[in-house]
């Protein structure tokens, strides 16, 4: 008696759970001429289309149908706008393919009147074409031969579908691909309340994340949308609505629920019609690490250039490795405090900005220093990155000059070209200073500290007074507003244990924590001290060209880096260079890629090629002119668009 009663509770309850079960759609996987695509489940359309019309063109026992919804300005359809279409669809998209024109429907933008000219059977055939469906504005034309006029629910852009043969209801095409270079933490897909989820689709990878991406072909960039249909990809220390944020640590990524709110940073990208496809790895807590050794949680992605096996260095490493492995993805947004973008961009031989600081919010965005973080880009046309910064730094990004500066400062280049990297330098150095007209000098940093240093240096050099600035603020600052919270969060939901965290973040907040609370009073002072300095005394503004010169000191040099070598224990990271420089003073330093360097690979035992690319440091908030002088330079042929994969020229 006991064990029935007990039964019937269970199956009572077991009811219940079914009865308030939430099912909801995932979309479906479908393969087309041997590429493999994911139908959102959300119908964005319906064409009212014939149950026999939708069964003429279905493959059998597969309720999707591949739909290509083709669009046509001209007066008059013909059998070879039909093939210019399908052949302009095809260069210009990477999701459509042939097999998409398994349906067709035809839409007029133009404004007179429009007919079909048959016969068009030939390249109906050529092109496995089941079914033709056109708009009302074909009428009389279509119907004289046969063919369907059909409407929707919702007019849809041009571009590759799926329509259901069941229901009619169209959904969009997500082309899927692989992250063989690790780049990714997660793919992502978005939702109609402006919220992301994690894509629910996978293709063949070992230990791969799938990303989706929508045609091109949906979007029109205008004025309001610049960034329409531009594929971005996201550091996983900015928060995006409906998902998690890692970090780069495992156990803050388990803590936390999905976020409800968008950075600002990747807000202003989506309002300007950027499409995010997924986060992207970062070195835990942003913190630098290199890829043997120190990556505990996840493991570092890989840098596809040279022989596949060189360090993409760090904190935007998934975003650096990323867009200089992958041609399907435009652009990522990366994070920079001390070298965080032009570390990834040098390496990985690509476009890459750390912006003058302020010039954006960073609401909802782990911290690694209040004081010096910034966000930036990594990117391979130069083009897209000014429209990107224009985008995210809205009114901040302006052109507030009326020609280049004429001087051009250098520290650290070459005197000769020795080297192939040297010669690269050199002769990117000429034909700077020819294009601007500009005078070049070199510059001693060490030396103008020395005989211009402020009293408040009190007779300290540049080591002395600024060597403990970067980890202390580093250290200190995070320690106190994300780690301590962190600690206690993680406490409170596991019985007062402490959470992993990798050996690099460990060091730096044991160094931090060894030094007084006052010490980073004492660093955010000495900052403000070198800010003064160099702002006075090395790159100075102008009215006439925002920066009265621009500071070049080499990047990468095309040396190796291998990522299978084993390194000494992580220390703090004291000192100066001329790379803290944007870190204190809060001034522009971006990366341009200008060509190659061989060396013998300990990986391949053959000849390979690493980046070799300049940083390019101006007066604070004349972004602007760094973006528009990489523009010019490009369109000029001084300055290209790397390519994806082992080489970057």
């Amino acid at each position: 008696m006991a064990f029935s009663v007990v039964r019937a509770a269970i199956t009572a309850l077991s009811l219940t759970a079914y009865a308030t079960a939430l099912v909801s759609p995932a979309g479906h996987t479908v393969v087309v001429n041997g590429i493999t695509y994911w139908a959102a489940p959300e119908p964005v359309s319906i064409i009212s289309a014939t149950a026999d019309q939708l069964k003429s063109a279905a493959t059998t026992g597969v309720d999707l149908i591949p739909l290509t919804v083709m669009e046509d300005k001209s007066s008059s359809f013909t059998t070879a706008v039909f093939r210019s279409l399908a052949g302009n669809y095809t260069a210009s998209d990477d999701v459509f393919n042939i097999g998409f024109l398994q349906a067709v429907y035809l839409k007029h933008s133009g404004t007179a009147p429009a007919t079909v000219k048959y016969p068009l059977g030939a390249a109906l055939t050529e092109y496995g074409t089941k079914l033709f469906m056109s708009a009302r504005a074909y009428q009389s034309s279509v119907e004289a031969q046969g063919y369907s006029i059909t409407g929707w629910r919702t007019e849809l852009p041009a571009g590759p579908y799926f329509m259901s043969t069941s229901t009619g209801e169209v959904y969009q095409a997500y082309r899927l691909y692989s992250d063989v270079q690790g780049a990714f933490t997660e793919g992502l897909k978005p939702n109609t309340d402006g919220s992301f989820s994690v894509l629910s689709a996978s293709v063949s990878g070992v230990q791969s994340v799938t990303i989706g991406v929508p045609s091109k072909l949906y979007f029109t960039k205008t004025a309001a949308k610049p960034l329409a249909g531009v594929r971005v990809g996201i550091k996983d220390i900015y928060d995006i609505a409906g998902v998690k944020t890692s970090c780069g640590n495992r156990a803050y990524f388990d803590l936390y629920p999905a976020r409800s709110k968008t950075a600002t940073a990747v807000q202003n990208l989506i309002d300007a019609g950027a499409v995010v496809v997924g986060k992207m790895k970062t070195s835990q807590f942003a913190n630098g690490e290199s890829a043997t050794s120190d990556w505990v949680d996840y493991h570092c992605p890989f840098n596809p250039r040279g022989d596949g096996y060189q360090d993409p260095s760090s904190s935007s490493s998934g975003p650096g490795a990323g867009i200089a492995a992958y041609e399907w993805l435009d652009l990522t947004l990366g994070s920079d405090t001390g070298g965080s973008i032009r570390g990834p961009s040098g390496v990985n031989g690509c476009y890459g900005n750390r912006p003058s600081t302020g010039l954006v919010s960073l609401d909802n965005t782990m911290p690694l220093s209040p004081d010096m973080d910034t966000a930036g880009f990594l990117v391979r046309d130069p083009l897209l990155w000014h429209t990107a910064a224009k985008a995210m730094y809205k009114e901040n990004i302006n052109s507030n000059f009326t020609s280049f500066p004429k001087k051009i400062l250098t520290t650290g280049f070459p005197t000769s070209a020795t080297s192939e990297a040297g010669t690269v330098l050199l002769d990117f150095l000429t034909k700077l200073s020819t294009f601007l007209n500009a005078t070049t000098s070199a510059l001693d940093i060490n030396t103008l500290w020395s005989s211009t240093r402020p009293t408040e240096a009190a007779g300290n050099s540049l080591s002395q007074f600024m060597g403990t600035v970067y980890p202390i603020l580093i250290s200190q600052q995070q320690y106190r507003l994300f780690t301590l919270p962190f600690y206690s969060d993680y406490a409170a939901a596991h019985d007062g244990r402490r959470p992993f965290i990798n050996p690099v973040p460990l060091t730096r907040w044991a160094y931090g924590q060894s030094f007084p609370a006052t010490a980073e009073e004492q660093a955010l002072a000495n900052k403000t001290v070198f800010t003064d300095w160099w702002n006075s005394n090395v790159v100075l503004e102008s009215e006439e060209s925002c920066s009265e010169s621009i500071l070049l000191y080499p990047g990468a040099s095309g040396n190796p880096n291998y990522r299978n070598t084993y390194r000494s224990a992580p220390g703090a990271p004291t000192g100066f260079s001329i790379g803290r420089v944007s870190n204190f003073a809060g001034v522009p330093d971006i990366v341009y890629p200008l060509g190659q360097a061989s060396y013998q690979s300990t990986i391949t035992l053959k000849t390979e090629f690493l980046p070799v690319t300049v940083d390019i440091v101006a007066a604070k908030g004349c972004d602007g002119m760094l973006f528009e002088l990489a523009a010019a330079l490009n369109k000029a042929g001084i300055l290209k668009v790397p390519k994806t994969g082992s080489e970057t020229f």
